[in-house]
């Protein structure tokens, strides 16, 4: 087996977090189950048609996305673009944008530090967020001006070290905190925060942004479903959102 075709191997066996399976036909589930019994530990979200004639698209529940043929012999992973009259079209990313919205619609808005727009609210982002992430921090100073453009600013919790690590703790302990706000801000200043524990969704929110594909922070999602990956600067951001 040469290299890349280990990688990609190895790349859908990583996923490890089961969902539900959402499948049209004959077909769909045929290719659902030739994959599965190629790869032992791929769990997939939803197999469909592509646009593009012959294909078919697989989600998988980490958000990876695989194109294979009808009869699921031939197969590869990557993105699917497309010519259009006014130029490429990024159809995998489309179809991403379309599941991450479902997906943040169904985790719902309970549990976030959210840091709401000055006056009328015209944008919301929702930022998986590090605590101890330099460019997390940077952003962060970048909130105030955010709010003033008239954006909402929620956080996510996506501690990079994984559960069980002094970072996943220190969000653990903002969560828990009186005043999230100032504790955040406190935080993301290089302070110590009390060490506290409750009930909390820094797990829940965890694992949500591996679904939608978070690999690193911040990690910036539109409204549209579109993610933004790393830092940028808050009037970039203001302008790339049609507000100045």
């Amino acid at each position: 087996m040469n290299l890349k075709i280990a990688a990609a191997v190895t790349g859908l066996m990583m996923s490890l977090l089961a969902a539900p399976v959402v499948l049209a036909g004959e077909t769909e589930d045929a290719i659902a189950k030739r994959l599965t019994d190629a790869v032992p530990g791929l769990k997939i979200s939803s197999v469909q048609k592509s646009e593009a004639e012959g294909l078919y698209e697989v989600l998988s529940s980490n958000g990876d996305t695989i194109y294979t043929t009808a009869d699921g012999a031939y197969l590869f992973t990557g993105d699917l673009l497309k010519i259009t009259d006014t130029g490429i079209a990024n159809v995998t990313e489309e179809s991403r944008a379309t599941s991450r919205q479902q997906q943040m619609a169904a985790f719902g808005k309970e549990g976030l530090i959210s840091y709401p727009a000055d006056g009328e609210e015209k944008a919301v982002i929702d930022v998986f967020t590090d605590i101890d992430c330099p460019y997390c921090r940077k952003l962060h100073d970048e909130v105030p001006q955010l709010n003033s453009y008239g954006i909402t600013v929620n956080y996510y919790a996506f501690p990079r070290s994984g559960p069980g690590t002094a970072s996943f703790r220190k969000y653990e302990s903002v969560w828990c905190s009186d005043d999230q706000q100032a504790a955040m801000d406190a935080a993301k200043g290089g302070k110590n925060v009390p060490q506290q524990s409750c009930d909390n969704p820094v797990a829940d929110q965890y694992r949500l942004g591996g679904q939608v594909g978070v690999t690193g922070t911040p990690a910036i999602l539109l409204e549209d479903g579109n993610m933004v990956r790393g830092y940028v600067p808050a009037r970039n951001l203001a302008e790339g959102l049609g507000l100045l």
